[in-house]
């Protein structure tokens, strides 16, 4: 089909524009929800048929959203004007195409006959899948309904073999535009589990592979219909991506209530929860649901939805993305078994292999074993049929989680041994644990292991370096830290740490600090002895302490060393805490590390590591030779480094931080001393914007800059007052005992180019005198540690040099 958007009678083009012809065709009605779409549809049909003059053989078919009576507030036109070969075809296609366009409508359109209809859906699968939502509208309805039963039946004889390269387009699809139930700003079409994939779903079980369109997917379907029409409602326009700033608005209108003082950890079900069917009667087979089993898991209340709360909204988004995301995995997966056919034995029976105690694999699936199946089955059942799964890569058949859902009993507190092993086995699966452990949650067995994930799940996190939900994080470090458990002499200890360093997010307090705890208070459960619930406990409250450290300290500082030491107590907990460091990292996404931190907390662990062996420490590094002799100014330049010596002078800092900002190069750590009459300036560098300043033009600039060139001087304060930034107040925090020979002002703010330039210079004016900085940035913002030289202020100059560095920001 063809997609265009042509100028309206009056010359403009664009949905603010059209607004008010649009209202006219629909009758102003932007409303949300089930009704309202039909509303539309109904009047888009009335419209519509007034445009087609009744002849024989022709007839307007609308698919799509219309075709389904899903209109959005601000959706497209998908109109197909079928024709049985009948003279003048074309001019009565523009007097239709012709008036939508000119009331500002967004059209697919196409004409074809009902033969080269069905023939590009025979090569497009696209259009296969379209041709599935064809309604009637107008015109010859003998002819239409040709087209939508043979496109249908078409579809069902063809479906098992297109359905490989619609799967190939779906990847493709999801690879560009994520995870919906992940995303903080996810697009509610065209991401994974968003409401393209529920055509698919829809395609699938017309097809009559599997039964897709189950409860559960049609509540999410229409939950995420309803959330599109609040998002067009709420910006005035069409827009599938629901962004940040749009959330609040949104919520309100789907009518989402805060929740009352105190009530921030009542439960919520999971996706899917309740979406158990009962078998006939007598049914013994493992694959088929239990008797009993409609009445669902054992689930708790759900939570009150919250008005105007974008993270509410942001985790019913979530949900009903997994929902449709395991639907459409389960689809695919009866599909593929469709295609391929059941593996047989001998006898002609489906084969059963074993892959662990009480679990078999049958069919391309795990199923419990039938000796597993009694009136008392092992509290640790479901955890050792998520390890097999996430060691053997195999999912686990949906019935078999609907019925240990049903009828596994609550682990014992603490647990026994073998649920212990089976949960390390599961954590340290690598690529299987993802899946696994999604397709457990999916139906409310992590619950049963850790109550405390009702109140993560899908918990957004807003520091734009993340890119997972909180539960997906948890996870997905947990797989991290796999690759580091040869690293350390406890790996069980690591992978249990990494799954809940951050189980204090989403509660008052810093979440460290409120996390350990909660996450001692899960080891104890879970049966570990005390010492190492208590390691437990110190992983979580320091999961933070080697990056923060190695980011905003000065690490040859002895005082800096001693302190990192004396937190983390011995060598095996420093071996954790780098490995989780790492592994936490990785799974936040690529801006939370990179080489340069990577060194750092390297250099950082190495010096600690000294400290806790031998009891010394190591010895502050020395100037570089080259900068203590040959004439003054000395400049030397690497990728990554930029040193200088210069005449002993005030401001020297200053002067070199703003020449590299001039460069559009960011400081990343930087170092000042004074040897023999000497000011010498060594900093860590990395380009703005990725690509590296000529060296030469660079090295021109430092040396006229430091011997005090006025020219280059105004160029630095141009682009420094042009390059100050808005946003959340600035904030400055004081640390009297974190250095040897000074104190620590740290600079909270938003990042900006330039801002370690303007800083320096307002301390240098206020009478301070700064021998080291670090800058570490965390997304959009940055802190910024300041080494000032001498005892602790007093109350007065503390607040002259923190008003200084403010005005400065």
């Amino acid at each position: 089909m063809t997609s265009s958007t042509r100028k309206n009678a009056s010359g403009r083009t664009g949905d603010g524009a059209a607004g008010l012809l649009v209202d006219e065709v629909v009758g102003g009605n932007d409303g949300v929800g089930e009704p309202a779409r039909a509303a539309r549809a109904d009047a888009y049909d009335r419209w519509l048929r007034g445009l087609l003059p009744q002849r024989p053989g022709v007839a307007l078919i609308a698919v799509g959203g219309l075709g389904r009576r899903q209109c959005a507030p601000h959706g497209d036109l998908d109109l197909v004007l079928l024709h049985a070969g009948v003279p003048g075809v074309d001019e009565l296609a523009a007097s239709v195409w012709y008036p939508v366009w000119d009331a500002g409508l967004r059209l697919d359109h196409s004409v074809r006959t009902v033969p080269e209809a069905l023939s590009v859906a025979q090569d497009d699968v696209k259009v296969a899948l379209g041709l599935l939502d064809a309604r009637l509208v107008a015109g010859d309805a003998a002819l239409a309904d040709t087209l939508v039963r043979t496109a249908a039946d078409h579809w069902r004889r063809t479906a098992v073999r297109q359905l490989p390269a619609l799967r190939e387009l779906t990847a493709a699809r999801w690879a560009a535009h994520g995870e919906l139930a992940f995303l903080l700003e996810g697009d509610l079409k065209e991401a994974a589990g968003g409401l393209r994939d529920v055509g698919i779903l829809r395609a699938i079980a017309t097809a009559g592979v599997t039964d897709a369109l189950r409860p559960a997917v049609r509540a999410a379907h229409l939950r995420l219909l309803d959330t599109r029409d609040a998002l067009h409602r709420q910006v005035g326009r069409r827009v599938d991506r629901l962004v940040a700033q749009e959330r609040d608005g949104v919520a309100a209108l789907l009518g989402l209530r805060h929740l009352p003082p105190g009530a921030a950890g009542v439960p919520q079900p999971p996706p899917g929860a309740g979406d158990v069917r009962q078998p006939p009667p007598g049914a013994g087979n493992v694959r088929q649901p239990p008797p009993g089993a409609a009445d669902g898991p054992r689930r708790a209340a759900a939570a009150p939805e919250t008005v105007g709360d974008g993270d509410a909204l942001l985790r019913r988004v979530a949900g009903d993305a997994r929902t449709v995301s395991h639907a459409l995995d389960d689809a695919f997966r009866a599909a593929d078994r469709l295609r391929s056919g059941r593996r047989r034995g001998a006898d002609g029976r489906p084969l059963r292999r074993p892959v662990a105690r009480d679990v078999v694999e049958h069919d391309g699936e795990l199923v419990l074993a039938r000796t597993a199946i009694g009136a008392r089955p092992d509290p640790s059942l479901s955890l050792r049929v998520a390890a097999a799964a996430a060691v053997t890569r195999l999912p686990i058949a949906r019935a078999t989680c609907e019925w240990l859902a049903a009828y596994c009993p609550p682990l014992p507190a603490p647990w026994p041994a073998e649920a212990r092993a089976a949960l390390i086995t599961l954590l340290g699966a690598g690529p299987g644990l993802v899946p696994a452990w999604e397709t457990c949650d999916r139906y409310g067995l992590i619950e049963g292991w850790l109550p405390e994930w009702t109140r993560l799940r899908s918990l957004p996190q807003h520091n734009p370096v993340h890119r997972f939900t909180l539960d997906r994080h948890l996870v997905q470090t947990a797989y991290e830290a796999g690759r580091h458990t040869r690293d350390v002499d406890r790996p069980d200890l690591l992978l249990l740490g990494a799954l809940l360093h951050d189980v204090g997010k989403g509660l008052p307090g810093d979440h460290s600090t409120v996390g350990a705890p909660l996450a001692e208070a899960v080891a104890a459960r879970i049966g570990l002895p005390a010492p190492e619930v208590a390691l437990i406990g110190t992983l979580v409250r320091l999961h933070l302490l080697l990056p923060d450290v190695a980011t905003r300290r000065d690490l040859a500082d002895p005082v800096t060393i001693a302190g990192v030491a004396e937190r983390v107590g011995d060598p095996t907990t420093l071996d954790l805490l780098h490995a989780l460091v790492r592994a936490d990292a990785a799974a936040t996404g690529p801006a939370a590390w990179s080489d340069w931190k990577g060194r750092l907390v390297a250099e950082l662990v190495t010096r600690v590591r000294t400290a806790l062996d031998t009891g010394v420490l190591p010895a502050p590094p020395t100037p570089d030779p080259a900068l203590l002799a040959g004439p003054l100014p000395v400049v030397h330049l690497t990728a990554d480094r930029v040193a200088v010596a210069a005449a002993d002078r005030r401001g020297l800092l200053a002067t070199v931080a703003g020449c590299l900002a001039l460069h559009r190069l960011e400081v990343l750590s930087a170092d000042a001393s004074t040897v023999d009459g000497r000011a010498l300036v060594e900093c860590r560098v990395q380009p703005r914007y990725g690509l590296a300043p000529d060296p030469i033009a660079l090295g021109a600039d430092l040396r006229r800059a430091v011997n005090g060139d006025v020219s280059v001087t105004q160029r630095l304060r141009g682009r420094a007052l042009a390059a100050r930034s808005g946003g959340a107040a600035p904030r400055v925090v004081w640390h009297r005992e974190a250095a040897t020979d000074a104190v620590l002002l740290e600079l909270r703010a938003a990042d900006a180019a330039g801002l370690l330039y303007r800083v320096a210079c307002a301390l240098d004016e206020a009478g301070a005198q700064v021998r080291a900085a670090r800058i570490s940035t965390l997304g959009g913002d940055v802190v910024d540690a300041f080494y000032l030289v001498g005892g602790w202020p007093d109350d007065a100059t503390r607040a002259r040099l923190e008003a200084a560095v403010l005005a400065a920001v």
